[in-house]
């Protein structure tokens, strides 16, 4: 039977960091984005207000700065190789992250088989007005990962959640298997096994 590998990208596959960040590195507004940021964590925004304000800053980014933000990123190591590794195996790998979708999309060209993100107009965004529906939120990757799983012919006890902050708790709690990667308590309290480094296949062993 083959399974289904979900990743989370903000924290995860990109440590300490998210692509909101970079790409406020790019633009230089860095502590915008830490302030935006720190009120999200303490609940004083959603993820719709934290996509709504976002959007207003990106106003002026293009194509340019996000495949910069996207380049320097600071991924764990060893990511096309262990998706190329499940590919290998028949299995499956998917990113679900609330990141806007003209980012997340990019990790389709390193092996994920699918990707599901905050929809986003496409950059530059020249007018383009952002629906607040598109935005995900930390229980919408469990009905993603439900559709993934259709998607594939896998059932969710053949699912393994690999995350690291309290946007993962729903599905970590829905799935039987998952690997905290560098994460915070909110996860790690509910996750199968963890994993600190910044070497993906060595989170990935865990679980191969």
């Amino acid at each position: 039977m083959s399974r289904l590998h979900l990743f989370d990208m903000d924290g995860t596959l990109m440590r300490g960091s998210s692509a909101s960040m970079e790409m406020a590195r790019e633009l230089g507004l860095i502590e915008e984005f830490r302030m935006l940021e720190a009120e999200l964590a303490e609940g004083l925004t959603d993820p719709p207000g934290y996509a709504a304000r976002a959007y207003e800053m990106w106003g002026r980014l293009n194509a340019e700065q996000v495949m910069a933000a996207f380049e320097s990123a600071p991924w764990l190591e060893g990511i096309r190789e262990v998706w190329q590794d499940i590919r290998d195996r028949g299995e499956y790998c998917a990113v679900i992250s609330l990141s806007p979708s003209f980012f997340v999309t990019r990790l389709r060209e390193w092996g994920a088989h699918e990707v599901r993100a905050s929809v986003f107009p496409d950059v530059p965004f020249a007018g383009a007005r952002l629906d607040p529906r598109g935005i995900l939120l930390p229980e919408s990757k469990v009905l993603a990962a439900d559709e993934l799983c259709a998607t594939f012919g896998v059932g969710r006890e053949r699912c393994v959640a690999y995350g690291d902050s309290l946007s993962d708790a729903p599905l970590f709690q829905a799935l039987r298997t998952s690997v905290a990667v560098n994460a915070d308590h909110h996860v790690r309290e509910l996750a199968t096994f963890a994993y600190n480094g910044t070497d993906l296949r060595e989170a990935y062993e865990l679980v191969r």
